[in-house]
């Protein structure tokens, strides 16, 4: 089904308890509309789904979307996933997956991840956008003795920090799988000495709280990034550098106004296809209560 962009939280539940995956992705050019995807092992409970649909819609007050059931012949869809994704350049960055066995392009800062249950294999315009920005103050010679990597993912940018200035990361997700995948990604890149994986609810995790960091990256959501705004800018240490990503580019004035407010001064943004990376600065003598 098909849905605004800003209800599909709604209607993605009328898949809970009964898909084994559910998938959302942009549906229009503009990011309006997205499709809200659920997918089965065996024939699902259509008139159940149907009745949480007709709930969903009359709680947003919209009209129901349309419900389409497709039988999808058997494949084995990971490996024809894995496939589909080419290697990504971002500055100095370049992301492949396994099945790419070079050449590779010299000088690069090379990581080896694949199309994984957990979200971030580094095509969407959010992660290049962190990707560009990770560059932009690399080449700033940005100061960094250690930094964060709120919301992981794969591990992406916290394996990107490690690799271009060799010091500490610490990876944080709410979930657990997130979480998981990251080990393994740090591992198969080499930089599992400097990459620490951590499950935190936002910035609760006692490991997080406790430190503040020259480099924070949040490649979230829109309105998860302006509820965190207020903990993500108290652990930016002063001279730091905050990233956020994640939102339409509707919804930056939303987050300008979220994260000025807690007194950090925005320094660059970029734009690629609807989506925006804000990078914040924080002066070096702000206090944040």
């Amino acid at each position: 089904m098909v849905v605004p962009f800003e209800l599909t939280d709604a209607f993605e539940q009328a898949f809970a308890g009964l898909a084994g995956v559910v998938s959302l992705y942009e549906y229009s050019p503009d990011g309006k509309l997205w499709a809200v995807e659920g997918q089965f092992a065996e024939a699902p409970p259509r008139a159940e789904i149907a009745e949480r649909v007709a709930l969903a819609a009359a709680a947003v007050e919209i009209p129901e979307p349309e419900l389409t059931l497709t039988a999808v012949s058997a494949k084995d869809w990971l490996t024809a996933n894995i496939a589909s994704f080419p290697p990504l350049a971002a500055g100095r960055f370049y992301i492949h997956g396994d099945h790419i066995k070079g050449p590779f392009p010299p000088g690069m800062l090379r990581m080896e991840v694949n199309a994984a249950t957990a979200f971030g294999s580094g095509e969407h315009s959010s992660t290049r956008g962190c990707l560009l920005a990770l560059d932009r103050l690399r080449k700033r010679a940005q100061r960094c003795r250690r930094a964060l990597d709120m919301g992981c993912g794969t591990g992406i940018l916290a394996m990107a920090i490690a690799k271009a200035w060799a010091k500490p990361v610490l990876a944080a997700d709410i979930d657990p799988e997130a979480v998981r995948v990251t080990r393994r990604n740090v591992r198969r890149n080499g930089v599992a000495g400097l990459v620490r994986a951590v499950l935190s609810e936002g910035c609760g995790q006692r490991d997080v709280i406790h430190q503040t960091y020259d480099i924070v990256t949040a490649n979230i959501l829109a309105r998860p990034l302006v509820h965190m705004s207020r903990d993500l800018t108290r652990r930016v240490a002063p001279g730091g550098k905050l990233i956020v990503a994640g939102l339409l580019t509707r919804h930056e004035s939303m987050v300008l106004g979220a994260y000025r407010a807690q007194g950090l001064r925005l320094e660059g943004r970029i734009r690629l296809k609807d989506w925006s990376t804000l990078i914040f600065a924080r002066n070096r003598r702000l206090s944040v209560d």
